[in-house]
């Protein structure tokens, strides 16, 4: 992992957000992973998964309605991943830690790498949230300027407008080029990958064989290549599109910060759970549906610092850590509707882009 280190010496804040998460699972005689509500999802989400690619491969719908379960595919790509696979993968889904390892196998189902996305999202973008340099997720390369450190070019100043295009292309780049680059380079950034075992070698290579066998091959030989590509395209558009503006409203938008160690410890000069809390945003936490839908992703503010807690706890727990905010002093940035979040987005890629 990177050298950066935080300041931890003395964590008052995060002291007290644990020991007040503690009493609350304590006194409520509640688990911290998942529930009924989360495996009622779960049965929800992949029922539809099987039946939308069903009726699309096998009984060949008319071309409105095709797209529109093409949309509606790309959805559930990314509900399930914010939902089940998210959840799996943090190890809150379940206390069995074989039930996590299977939720998190969903990503490669559709075409991803858990190995790869645990390295990259649990151990770099948790620790390391919005640094420039050893976050992966706020390096999107040259087209895009979402923090003063990264380098400035002309076309910057229309990156609130194209940008969009570019998250809808997400999805298919890191599965078909991101995922291979980091397995080819054994590296993320500038972080190396541990050696991997031979069953970690395996999983990745018959996934991804997998994964273009069942949403390319096979609808080809049923549907035709020319029909197959138009469908695959916008379901993995749809899919990249939400997964990157849910990301984008959590952590890239007007208030968040982009901190930078000190050039010569290393070191971030406050603790973590502050930097946490200074990196991230929530939106629209009052809005059941998109909770339902975002899998918790909306109270991101609460599951960067207790990310091995389930999404579906989340909602209770938010007033502790607001109440907690409150009394160190802490701003606890949130946004009232995914509307206004999405407003301060725009803003922060065109103030950037100045």
């Amino acid at each position: 992992m990177a050298k950066i280190k935080f300041n931890n010496r003395l964590s008052p804040f995060h002291d007290a957000l644990l020991a007040r998460a503690e009493a609350y699972f304590k006194n409520n005689n509640l688990r911290q992973t998942g529930n009924f509500k989360l495996y009622h999802k779960t049965i929800v989400l992949g029922v539809a998964l099987v039946a939308n690619y069903i009726t699309l491969v096998f009984f060949t719908p008319p071309g409105w309605l095709a797209v529109l379960l093409c949309v509606l595919l790309g959805v559930t790509f990314a509900t399930i991943g914010f939902n089940v696979m998210h959840d799996g993968a943090h190890g809150s889904y379940s206390t069995n830690k074989h039930v996590n390892n299977i939720m998190a196998f969903s990503l490669n189902l559709m075409g991803g790498s858990s190995f790869i996305w645990k390295i990259k999202h649990n151990l770099i973008h948790h620790s390391f949230t919005n640094i420039d340099g050893v976050d992966d997720d706020i390096d999107i390369g040259p087209l895009m300027r979402v923090n003063e450190q990264q380098p400035h070019y002309w076309f910057h100043r229309f990156q609130h407008v194209y940008s969009f295009i570019l998250y809808g292309l997400t999805y298919f780049t890191w599965i078909f080029y991101m995922d291979y680059a980091k397995y080819f380079k054994q590296r993320i950034g500038e972080i190396a990958i541990r050696k991997m075992t031979f069953g970690e070698h395996f999983w990745f290579w018959f996934s991804k064989i997998m994964n273009v066998t069942v949403f390319l091959i096979i609808p080809i030989f049923f549907v035709g290549w020319v029909d197959t590509l138009i469908g695959y395209s916008i379901a993995v558009f749809v899919t990249g599109l939400l997964i990157a503006v849910v990301f984008q409203l959590a952590h890239i938008v007007t208030g968040t910060t982009f901190p930078q160690p000190n050039q010569d410890s290393k070191k971030i000069e406050q603790e973590w759970a502050l930097h946490q809390v200074n990196t991230t945003a929530n939106f629209a936490t009052h809005n059941k549906f998109i909770s339902w839908m975002v899998g918790g992703l909306n109270f991101q503010v609460e599951h960067h610092l207790f990310p091995r807690i389930s999404h579906v706890h989340y909602p209770a727990i938010s007033q502790l850590v607001r109440d907690t905010c409150n009394e160190f002093n802490v701003r606890y940035i949130e946004y009232p509707t995914m509307f206004s979040a999405l407003k301060a987005h725009v803003s922060h890629l065109k103030e950037l882009g100045r």
